[in-house]
């Protein structure tokens, strides 16, 4: 029964959208700002939005924190109008408003993306890896144009939308403009230790690691995996710990789809920052990453801080039936690796820089980001309005 009446929601948002193309012309300079995985402006959509002048531009927003969650009636009817006659659609990740959406002559469908580089395999590209992902996103057939951040992931992003690669654009990722900033930069910290006045003086770790499972809505992580407990004694007097778990993952918690430990006891030193704005906020206050397959590896290059990578599961999540990487694991790595919680707490202690591989790396992967990416990125997508 629940798939009857998903199909013939779908139906109906289909015939809505055809008839406002037919009665309705498509608006010249009208932008919509859509996302299922936010309640906020932020990241790549954020930067466009405010680059862009609003006497020039009609913008609209609409967005939601989770792709379950429903939007009402009027907001529904509101929203397919707005698809059907902007002149361009904005997204930073993937949206099931796309899979009604016939995308009119003229119309642009720009997918923003929300991660630099190319790390863990995502799209068309999970088809070969052997993983139970279930149906592909449809909307991927929308687009018209994508942005990366360096000319050697083209190919990335053109296997995983099914895009033609001449419509992908190494611009750069406008989201790492900000680490360009110096001004930014410090009025970024000022803001956090005013809110936060109990962490001033405490270095900061930041424990930012991808989901496992698939689809995203089965999102979890193995939490046994990591001992709290010792991180906590080894450095609870110098140290503070902020946590950031992924969307997906973060959701699933609120929901209690996901258990996770009770961090109470520590006396704060856990601190969870999911429900924060914006991790590149985050990553500027903080004093050393612990991540694992996260593209949050692609902004952190820029904070020139140590990163840790706890890949405990490594072999199993890049294996045949895993999540699969674009590259080899160590093509990514310009830090240390921990598999346990012994290797991590040792490797927090030395905060090794490994420089060759950060060249190497920035080479790779985000080459295009120079600072100007936002200009970049808008000179493209809205050429024909300059």
């Amino acid at each position: 029964m629940k798939k009857i009446k998903r199909k013939i929601k779908i139906l109906i948002c289909i015939i809505l959208n055809r008839i406002f193309i037919l009665i309705f012309p498509l608006q010249k300079n009208k932008v919509t700002f859509l996302s299922d995985v936010r309640k906020v402006m932020g990241g790549n959509l954020e930067c466009v939005y405010e680059y862009l002048d609003d006497c020039q531009y009609k913008k609209i927003i609409a967005l939601k924190g989770d792709h379950r969650d429903k939007r009402g009636f009027i907001k529904k009817l509101k929203l397919i109008y707005h698809l059907s006659t902007s002149h361009y659609i904005l997204l930073d990740d993937l949206s099931r408003e796309c899979n009604y959406l016939k995308v009119r002559k003229n119309q642009e469908v720009v997918q923003l993306w929300h991660g630099a580089g190319a790390f863990k395999k995502f799209g068309w590209s999970r088809s070969n890896t052997g993983e139970d992902v279930g149906p592909i996103h449809k909307g991927y057939r929308t687009y018209t144009k994508a942005i990366v951040s360096s000319d050697d992931i083209r190919s990335c992003y053109a296997e995983a939308f099914h895009m033609d690669i001449s419509k992908i654009k190494a611009t750069g990722f406008p989201r790492t403009d900000m680490f360009f900033n110096d001004q930014y930069k410090e009025n970024i910290k000022k803001s956090f230790y005013q809110r936060h006045p109990r962490y001033q003086g405490k270095k900061i770790i930041l424990f930012a690691p991808t989901y496992r499972g698939a689809p995203v809505s089965k999102a979890t992580y193995d939490f046994s995996k990591i001992d709290f407990q010792q991180i906590y004694e080894t450095f609870h007097e110098d140290y503070i710990c902020i946590l950031k778990w992924h969307p997906a993952l973060y959701n699933n918690i609120q929901r209690g789809y996901v258990e996770m430990p009770d961090l109470s006891q520590y006396n704060h030193f856990y601190k969870d920052f999911s429900n924060y704005r914006d991790i590149n906020d985050l990553l500027i206050v903080s004093d050393i990453l612990i991540t694992d397959y996260s593209s949050v590896i692609f902004d952190y290059y820029f904070t020139h801080k140590p990163i840790i990578y706890f890949a405990y599961d490594l072999d199993e999540y890049t294996g045949y039936g895993g999540r699969g990487l674009y590259f080899d694991f160590y093509d990514y790595v310009y830090g240390a690796i921990a598999t346990t919680t012994s290797q991590l707490i040792e490797d927090i202690q030395k905060r090794e820089m490994y420089d060759e591989k950060r060249q190497v790396f920035y080479q790779k992967f985000l080459s295009a980001c120079d600072g100007q990416s936002t200009k970049k990125s808008c000179e493209w997508i809205f050429k024909e309005s300059a």
